[in-house]
């Protein structure tokens, strides 16, 4: 047997020694990547990494014969075809954007603020009974695209009279993306002001859920955009403030999360590079704007399945094995870098208790049973504005209230309407802000 061969099975009859190397190389890399923010798609870190492992499989290779030498090199060039899969993408790293829908025209606003949003209008479908007041929905996320569930409820509310705007925020479905460090949610705030003025029809009805929720609330604090403002539904609402944010607490009724079958179809999150991208993104060793992956190439790659049990934990428990399809892969859009990065200014703002407590727009807020939500995200919003009129605790519904599944549309539709005509609620006014304690306690 030749020398090297020999070398070769000695070495190899020392399998751990040599995974132990090719996981130290790995764990280079990945520390490269943190220390560099993944510049150059990360190819800087590869090379750093490779010419480390090289140096080293060059000393240990420095006292042995020739063919010997050889040998060290071969975790060098495992871990080198391990780490290049996270250097190399998969998908177009130019946005492409869902194609155009079928049942609704996809116009383009470009909003005095500089951003470039995509718009879907509903027209009311019974003349008779049209609303005078236009009806602006805000979707949650945030920087994601309205999900043909929310269309659905949208062109429901049409059908009741209603004058029906959507826009996906910017960065978000078939809007234009924004430099990362213009994903705020000041900049979110002020779209929608922008919007209204573009809109131009005098004062709107607005419905927000979820994160836009939380917009919509740093709206009714902000007494220049509220005065545009003719009534208000906050749905769901994540924390409206830094303070808020850091709250910890009780949520609602258990959810479907960890009882709903996994999601199918793929994921990018299976692909070294965009696991390696999104889960060091999610655990803050990477920026939102890192060179790793670029926002347009995230976009692309993020997959509905990606999402994992957070879709689950929209429904209730009851709902785990009928939970519905809420989007295609093909209208389906999620920017998972520029949500962190929104997400995060949230974390970062000061409080808006002082400037809602001004709050002067009627407005009704609407709680989930099995809600994903904190529960004190929604109580701090209805204990420091003194104008909401209404709290609409909805039984049998997760985070995501209007499903589709049983009468759900229909009794969240009835909430909303009967809100916006100022007429009697279908269900209790529950909790009021004196029994804020009382429900934190007994709605867990």
């Amino acid at each position: 047997m030749p020398p090297f061969a020999i070398r070769l099975v000695r070495f190899t009859g020392r399998p751990l020694l040599a995974l132990a190397a090719i996981a130290t190389l790995v764990i280079v890399f990945l520390a490269l990547i943190v220390l560099t923010d993944g510049a150059g798609s990360g190819t800087g870190a590869w090379l750093t990494a490779l010419g480390a492992g090289t140096a080293a499989a060059l000393w240990r290779g420095r006292r042995r014969t020739r063919a010997a030498r050889l040998v060290p090199f071969l975790p060098v060039v495992v871990a080198a075809a391990l780490t290049a899969s996270v250097c190399v993408p998969t998908v177009p790293t130019a946005r492409r954007y869902p194609p155009a829908l079928p049942f609704v025209a996809t116009q383009h606003w470009s909003l005095a603020t500089g951003s470039r949003v995509a718009v879907y209008h509903y027209p009311p479908a019974n003349p008779g009974t049209r609303h005078p007041i236009p009806f602006v929905y805000l979707n949650g996320g945030p920087v994601r695209g309205v999900s043909l569930l929310d269309h659905r409820f949208l062109r429901l509310l049409a059908r009741q009279g209603y004058d029906v705007y959507a826009y996906e925020q910017a960065g978000g479905g078939r809007s234009d993306l924004l430099p990362m460090d213009q994903y705020t949610i000041s900049r979110s705030v002020h779209d929608l002001a922008a919007f209204i003025d573009h809109l131009d029809k005098g004062r709107v009805d607005i419905l927000g859920f979820s994160s836009g929720a939380v917009v919509l609330t740093q709206a009714l604090a902000d007494p220049g955009i509220a005065a545009h403002l003719h009534r208000a539904v906050i749905a769901e609402p994540g924390p409206m403030d830094g303070p808020t944010a850091h709250i910890t607490g009780h949520k609602g009724r258990p959810s479907a999360r960890g009882l709903a079958p996994a999601m199918t179809g793929p994921r990018s999150t299976r692909i070294p590079r965009y696991a390696t991208a999104f889960g060091l993104m999610r655990l803050g060793l990477l920026t939102p704007d890192t060179g790793l992956t670029g926002q347009a190439e995230g976009d692309n790659a993020f997959t509905a399945a990606d999402l994992g049990s957070d879709t689950a934990s929209a429904y209730c428990a009851r709902d785990a094995h009928r939970i519905p399809t809420e989007d295609t892969a093909q209208n389906f859009s999620f920017s998972p870098a520029a949500s962190l990065r929104v997400q995060q200014t949230i974390k970062d703002s000061p409080s808006i208790a002082p400037q809602l407590r001004r709050s002067q727009t009627p407005a009704m807020l609407m709680i989930a049973e099995c809600s994903s939500q904190v529960r004190q995200w929604a109580t701090a919003i209805l204990a420091n504005d003194p104008a909401i009129q209404r709290t609409q605790y909805m039984p049998g519904v997760g985070h995501h209230m209007w499903n589709g599944l049983d009468d759900n549309n229909d009794r969240a539709a009835a909430v909303i309407t009967a809100f916006l005509q100022d007429k009697p609620a279908p269900v209790p006014n529950c909790p009021t802000r004196d029994e804020i304690p009382a429900f934190l306690r007994d709605h867990k």
